[in-house]
């Protein structure tokens, strides 16, 4: 029995263009004509044609797809197995994804619950990054501080933040200061700047401990986004990252934390 082009369209679930350009392909070429000069489908046609679109689910393309069709039995495992570590591959990629979607949903949920406006208006140039916060939570998803932080900064009012973000500019216009000045990352008044930032981050979000605090600096270091949150980028200064972490370091060490100043930056 033979079908015109639209009748395999129609139960094959594709488009009579789709078919036709299979037809100039070579990929499927119809081996029937009507006197018209229509294309016909036979039976052996359509079983051509249900294999095309079984390799096409699977991702492959018309060249694959038709270097296969002609030499079977030398191309199709070999391909097949290739496409299947490919499609695991896909397959725990978008698992991953997934997961960072979850993470991105409830850092929106339990974030800075403030409008566009207040935050603009309170965080001024420190800019909230969905992307570095979704990392974050997925990096501390397990830690008691990073969810004790969350529900905190969820309960903050718009009063607590103009609070919070006066103290740190204050605390900021100290830094630059001190970096500006040449003052030893090691000396008191670094020490002491550092000290006041881990008083900040236990007052206003969660409880800081030394060691804490050096994974935060090492953060600073090592991606530009976390030390944006602390210093926006028009008012960065070439090391002052690194700065800020040797004082952490000799800050941590004057309060018996593990690492030491003599850790230089790697």
């Amino acid at each position: 029995m033979s079908y015109s082009v639209g009748q395999v369209a129609a139960f094959a679930g594709v488009t009579v263009r789709t078919l036709h350009h299979y037809d100039r392909s070579g990929l499927l070429s119809p081996s029937e004509r009507s006197p018209a000069g229509y294309r016909l489908y036979g039976d052996a046609d359509l079983a051509r044609l249900q294999q095309i679109l079984f390799y096409r689910q699977l991702g492959f393309s018309l060249d694959e797809i038709a270097a296969i069709l002609k030499d079977p039995q030398a191309n199709a495992v070999e391909q097949l197995r290739t496409r299947q570590r490919q499609l695991r591959a896909e397959i725990a990629e978008l698992q991953r994804l997934a997961e960072v979607a979850e993470r991105a949903i409830e850092v929106q949920r339990t974030g800075v619950s403030l409008t566009p406006q207040e935050r603009f208006e309170v965080f001024g140039e420190i800019t909230f990054d969905l992307s570095y916060a979704t990392e974050a939570e997925l990096k501390w998803a397990d830690s008691e501080g990073q969810r004790e932080s969350m529900a905190r900064a969820a309960a903050h009012t718009k009063e607590d933040w103009r609070r919070l973000m006066g103290e740190a500019s204050a605390w900021r216009a100290e830094l630059l200061a001190a970096f500006d000045e040449g003052e030893p990352s090691d000396g008191e008044r670094a020490m002491d700047l550092a000290e006041e930032h881990r008083l900040h981050i236990s007052r206003w979000f969660t409880s800081c401990p030394p060691d804490m605090h050096l994974r935060i600096a090492d953060d600073f270091v090592a991606d530009p986004r976390a030390f944006a949150l602390v210093v926006p980028p028009s008012r960065q200064r070439p090391g002052l990252a690194a700065y800020l972490r040797r004082a952490v370091r000799a800050n941590a060490s004057r309060h018996g934390g593990s690492r030491t100043a003599s850790e230089e930056d790697r």
